[in-house]
Formats: structure tokens, C-alpha cells, sequence
């Protein structure tokens, strides 16, 4: 019985695979016309965005002239603890002000502190002190004026909660020059590949509802009786009959 039926599913996977191999022109033209669709839409639709990042050392220790493991550890293990100062509403709210964000940009009108905390993300290199701070917007002179701002705003923060020794800058933010996003290649190549995978679908269900009888071999898998012989169909006869009908 399971032999039986592995040998129906393999015909069944067969049949599916010429279905497919019939229409490989369908595929190949769904292929290229998913791309043509996503390609300009990345284009045209999605938004460019930019990235500028800006770095301070945070280091709170005893002795100036030594950095200790435990001092790079603690650092480590506070990045959790900048990240939330940086993204603070105190510091967003002062940038906003400080750089009026509200009447300046006309696209950034509504901008608020939790969006612009939404704009920030907060990192920390392995083993260091070093806070990267790094701002995404749709405007890449905006992405460093913001960075810049956020960095100077964060770092007088940092120092009267944390009661830091000193915050200083390790690299100032600069203009992006390329956006980071959207990748154009890859959501072209998702289109494509959707397209192809839509079209593949549509055979395989016009396939699998396509219960007319096509030859013998259908007679004996849908009916279940053999064939004891097929008569030939006679071309005169069908122009005959093509007369009647137009008669």
C-alpha cells in the first residue's frame, strides 16, 4: 500500500514538473515582469534613506593614566544603560529645540521625541568604551546635523546622571554621501522571484483542476478501467462536420 502510494505521488510530482516545464516560457516572462514592476517602484516609492554616525569614549576612572580591564568590562555591560541616556526625552527633546526641527524641515513638521528616538540607534565596539551613536533620516544633511546635536546633548547628559569624569568626541559626524537604503538590487531580485513563484502557482492549479480527458492513460488513472483499443479520428470527417455546423 505505501509502495502504491509513493508511486502515485512520484507520478503526481512528475506530472507537476512538465506542467511547470510546459509553461517554462509563462515562468521566465512572470520572472522579468516582477522585476520591471519592483524595480521602478524602489525607485519612485521607497524613500531614500541616509546614515551619520558620530563616536564618544565614555571612561570613568581614578587613574588618568591607566585604563584597567574592569574599566572596559563596566563599559561593555553600561551600553545598555548610554543607549537609554542617548535616546532619552531629555536629549531628543533639546535637539528638536535646538535645532528646530518642528519649522525648519517641512517633512519632519509632526516630529516628536519618541520619532526621533525611533531615527537613533546606539552601539558599542567589543572591549572599549567608545559609544557610536548613529542617526537614519531621509535628508543626509539632516542625518548630521542631528547626529552632532544628539552627540553633544548626550554626552552633557551622560556626565550628570552617570556622573561621568569627562565624555569625549572620537569622531564628529559627516554627511553621508550614498544612501543605505533601499537596496534596489535585492528587492529587484525579490520581485523577480516572486513573480516567477506567483506564476508557478497559477500552473500548477490550473493543472491540478483540469480534470478533462486528454488520452488512454487518463482513461485508466481517472475511470480506473483499461483500454482495449482507440479508434484513429479521420480529418475528412471533421471537415464534414465543420460544414454541418456552419450549415
Amino acid at each position: 500500500m505505501n509502495r502504491q502510494t509513493e508511486d502515485e505521488m512520484e507520478i503526481d510530482l512528475r506530472e507537476l514538473f512538465f506542467a511547470l516545464l510546459g509553461r517554462v516560457h509563462v515562468l521566465i516572462l512572470a520572472f522579468i515582469m516582477g522585476a520591471l514592476t519592483l524595480y521602478p517602484a524602489s525607485i519612485a516609492l521607497l524613500p531614500k534613506k541616509y546614515q551619520s554616525s558620530t563616536s564618544i569614549y565614555v571612561l570613568n576612572r581614578q587613574d588618568n593614566s591607566v585604563v584597567t580591564y574592569s574599566d572596559l568590562q563596566s563599559g561593555t555591560q553600561l551600553t545598555k544603560d548610554y543607549a537609554e541616556l542617548v535616546k532619552s526625552r531629555s536629549v531628543t527633546e533639546k535637539v528638536i529645540s535646538q535645532l528646530k526641527l518642528n519649522t525648519i524641515y517641512t517633512d519632519m513638521r509632526e516630529l516628536d521625541s519618541n520619532q526621533l528616538a525611533d531615527m537613533i540607534s546606539v552601539d558599542n565596539t567589543t572591549d572599549t568604551r567608545i559609544i557610536r551613536i548613529t542617526v537614519t533620516d531621509t535628508n543626509p544633511a539632516r542625518a548630521q546635523d542631528i547626529a552632532n546635536a544628539i552627540r553633544e546633548a548626550a554626552s552633557l547628559h551622560i556626565e550628570a546622571v552617570m556622573d561621568i569624569e569627562a565624555v569625549n568626541v572620537v569622531d564628529y559626524a559627516e554627511m553621508p554621501m550614498k544612501a543605505v537604503s533601499p537596496n534596489i538590487l535585492l528587492n529587484t531580485l525579490i520581485g523577480a522571484v516572486a513573480g516567477a513563484l506567483i506564476a508557478a502557482f497559477m500552473i500548477i492549479l490550473f493543472h491540478l483542476s483540469d480534470d478533462r480527458i486528454k488520452g488512454p492513460d487518463d482513461v485508466e488513472k481517472y475511470l480506473g478501467v483499461s483500454i482495449l483499443g482507440t479508434i484513429p479520428l479521420d480529418n475528412s470527417m471533421r471537415k464534414i462536420d465543420k460544414k454541418r455546423k456552419k450549415r
